[in-house]
């Protein structure tokens, strides 16, 4: 019996997802799912904290610890790297016995910065799924995350140690895995946090040119457009008797938000007489004064937000591009550095406005909220967004990128 033809079998492709928010894990299916069964052989990889939402998966899954949420929430707020050298030794030695097992002629990650070793010392080819602000080609000014600094001294005198600061506090979150390439025989990546983040044979951005622009481009970078990604699940039972009478503001901090912050809006919206619509996605509504009749763990996004004026959010692109693909404006309620990346973008299109956490106060919110609500360009420049973010398929672009990397294109792929 003759072998099997490379050129004709069906392609493997190992999807890695880094557990430590929901959102790696979803834009990974979402993209994972234009890949037609027919053609490709795909394996899904992640923490089994999301089996979940794998349990239907159409695709064999196999399981790798990610740190806790509650760990890379820590790392993010002390103002440290969140992997250590430990961890990510760790990580390649798991990366590398899933690689064995599955033998792929791709992997894909998200977020998953092992496989900048893992994947090379495997030799095989590497793409990485990442957001546009942490390209290194993108030229924007950094903000000051949440952190203890802010409080002692102020947001203009910590944001201008920050700008002194920020190389060298970049350099040393790139050390861990700069010393675990060293140690498996791979070059540096130097001293720019933004190379850690996208290291890859292919970088794939999860967002539209229109919100997060960038003007030159490597060949091997390309925009995929917003990943728009929602769980599967039953519309609550109080979801038509949703007045229309107030205002309803959509209200969601993800799996790695705040919990005060999310008490602090829903107490903000009730005291101006607007009707919020609440994922809580499992966190405890206990402390809230009165607790709202439209509430969910979970909420089909997209859906949530086109019952909406408003969405309310803690500023992470997921839930920014389910409001803008329903023409609706954002506020963010941002903590760490991707966030406010992503809500600087936000409001310099002009459709969203930005709250730092370490400063919010149920007056800031009541306040921005009445202004989104009532001044008319942000409806007008979301609606404009809206229409350019139908024009990207993320899903699609992916599926045909993937076809172009394993040889496919105009096979049918």
């Amino acid at each position: 019996m003759q072998n099997e033809d490379s050129s004709s079998r069906r392609k493997r492709v190992a999807l890695f997802a880094e557990a430590v928010t929901l959102a790696h894990v979803a834009r990974l299916l979402a993209l994972g799912r234009a890949l037609d069964a027919e053609h490709y052989d795909v394996t899904f990889v992640t923490d089994r904290r999301y089996a979940d939402l794998l349990a239907d998966s159409p695709w064999p899954v196999r399981w790798i610890d990610s740190i806790p949420a509650s760990r890379f929430s820590e790392s993010l707020a002390r103002g440290g790297p969140v992997y250590d050298e430990r961890t990510l030794q760790r990580y390649v030695d798991d990366d590398l016995a899933v690689i064995s097992d599955v033998k792929p002629d791709l992997v894909v990650g998200d977020f998953r910065l092992s496989l900048s070793v893992s994947a090379r010392v495997a030799r095989v080819p590497y793409a990485a799924i990442a957001n546009a602000y942490w390209s290194p080609c993108a030229v924007q000014r950094y903000p000051i995350p949440d952190h203890p600094l802010v409080a002692l001294v102020g947001v203009a005198w910590a944001q201008r140690l920050f700008d002194i600061a920020r190389p060298l506090i970049f350099a040393y979150h790139t050390r861990p895995l700069n010393r675990v390439r060293r140690s498996r025989g791979l070059p540096s990546l130097g001293r720019d946090l933004r190379r850690t983040y996208t290291d890859a044979d292919w970088v794939f951005y999860a967002d539209p040119p229109e919100l997060v622009p960038i003007d030159r481009l490597p060949p091997n970078h390309q925009y995929l457009g917003p990943v728009l990604w929602s769980p599967d699940v039953e519309l609550p039972a109080w979801w038509e008797e949703v007045p229309q009478d107030k205002p309803v503001v959509y209200v969601t901090m993800g799996s790695s938000g705040s919990g005060v912050d999310l008490v602090t809006a829903l107490e903000s919206l009730e005291d101006i007489g607007c009707t919020a619509i609440v994922a809580t996605a499992g966190d405890s509504l206990a402390h809230v004064a009165s607790t709202p009749k439209f509430a969910a763990k979970y909420l089909p996004g997209e859906a949530a937000a086109r019952r909406a004026r408003l969405v309310v959010c803690n500023g992470g692109a997921p839930t920014c591009h389910q409001a803008l693909a329903a023409g609706v404006p954002v506020l963010g309620i941002a903590r760490n550095l991707d966030q406010h990346l992503n809500m600087q973008a936000v409001e310099r299109a002009g459709v969203g406005m930005l709250l730092r956490s370490d400063a919010c106060s149920a007056a800031a919110i009541r306040d921005a909220v009445r202004h989104l609500l009532d001044t008319p360009s942000f409806n007008e420049r979301a609606a404009r967004m809206s229409d350019a973010f139908r024009r990207y398929d993320a899903p699609s672009a992916f599926a045909s990128a993937t076809a172009r990397l394993l040889g496919r294109e105009g096979r049918g792929a």
